[in-house]
């Protein structure tokens, strides 16, 4: 098989560049992009919230106490929605095998491109200086031969950058980073690998097969794979929303009683993903708990009403808990929240019956 030409193109602190662009009075200011209020978390942050260590996903309040001089404005994803249709424009001008992964990043196979260029690096530069003089916004890019590869890259010289990983240094580049920077890998299986003896890719390079997949299962085998660069998954283009699902995973394992605040955040970053996806209504509530041992269960519901808001979603995650029957001593260190079912609004409008319960 041909090798592929993969590029990973990710908008820089996108909501909050586009706010600083819409409003000059904000730029070289620190931006968050939230509601006010205890229950709010923060939809991004510009470049200048982050040197004060304000995170998307953290509590506005956090934000709030990290950096008090932050200017906090209220989300507008009609807004974002058309600056991101605007890019998906420019990535079409090249070719049809664009995986979108949010608002704000994709990835893109430009093997065979419509321009006829030969070199996927010569494409990147030209999608980059096509958003900044179309959009006014910036954005990086990854070159590489597969998914895993140009995401790493992507993230490699932001803000505003442009990395390339060419076939023959694939090696070699992953070697040194640490096992922390493979998609998956939190900071609990960095601890867990670290007891092995492995802290950089090199080192689960060298470690043996059979050990890891008798410690982390197919997990295990799929974690050897990519610290040799391979990653066989090709660019799916966009379809109809089908699930749309958040985790995270604890830096110290927790019994079920304490999972209730990370529920309540994914739930809300579940929410605002959902709500991008308008013409499309998600029939099932769904709840996945991973437990100390790897143990993954799911939980789900299909209500007789779709949930109306980020609280009924929220509500339902939190009520699917009382269906995990495991002992009060099991620790947990992995939580997610998603979405699923996903049907035309028009559909759900039409069916009365759709949204039975299980």
């Amino acid at each position: 098989m041909a090798m592929r030409k993969i590029l990973h193109i990710d908008m820089d602190a996108f909501y909050a560049s586009v706010e600083q662009r819409d409003d000059p009075t904000l730029r070289g200011r620190p931006v968050v992009v939230a509601w006010k209020g205890a229950r709010s978390v923060v939809c991004a942050a510009s470049y200048e919230a982050r040197t004060f260590g304000v995170r998307s996903a953290m509590p506005a309040l956090r934000a709030e106490a990290l950096c008090p001089q932050a200017v906090f404005v209220p989300p507008d994803f009609a807004r974002y929605r058309e600056a991101s249709r605007r890019v998906r424009e420019i990535f079409a001008r090249h070719t049809d095998l664009i995986e979108p992964l949010s608002l704000d990043e994709a990835y893109l196979d430009v093997s065979t491109n419509k321009q006829g260029i030969a070199s996927a690096t010569a494409i990147a530069r030209s999608i980059r200086a096509d958003i900044r003089d179309d959009t006014g916004l910036t954005a990086s890019a990854g070159v590489a031969p597969n998914k895993f590869i140009a995401k790493i890259a992507s993230d490699w010289n932001k803000p505003d950058g442009l990395f390339v990983v060419r076939p023959e240094q694939v090696l070699d580049f992953l070697a040194p980073l640490p096992v922390g920077r493979i998609p998956g890998v939190g900071r609990v299986m960095e601890s867990k690998l670290a007891t092995l003896g492995i802290v950089t890719v090199a080192d689960l390079r060298a470690a043996e097969l059979p050990a890891l997949e008798a410690r982390f299962g197919r997990y295990g085998r799929r974690l050897h794979e990519l610290s040799l660069g391979i990653d066989e998954r090709a660019v799916v283009a966009e379809r109809p929303t089908q699930q749309i699902s958040a985790e995270d995973t604890y830096a110290d394992d927790v019994p079920l009683a304490a999972t209730g605040p990370m529920i309540e955040a994914l739930a809300q970053k579940v929410w605002r993903a959902a709500e991008r996806e308008p013409e499309r209504v998600a029939r099932t509530v769904v709840l996945k708990l991973k437990t100390r041992e790897f143990r993954i269960l799911t939980r789900s519901l299909t209500p007789p009403m779709a949930p109306a808001d980020a609280a009924a979603l929220t509500r339902i995650a939190l009520a699917l808990r009382e269906r995990v029957e495991l002992p009060a001593s099991t620790r947990y260190r992995l939580v997610g929240v998603g979405l699923g079912g996903f049907v035309d609004r028009h559909d759900a409008s039409i069916q009365p019956g759709l949204f039975a319960s299980d």
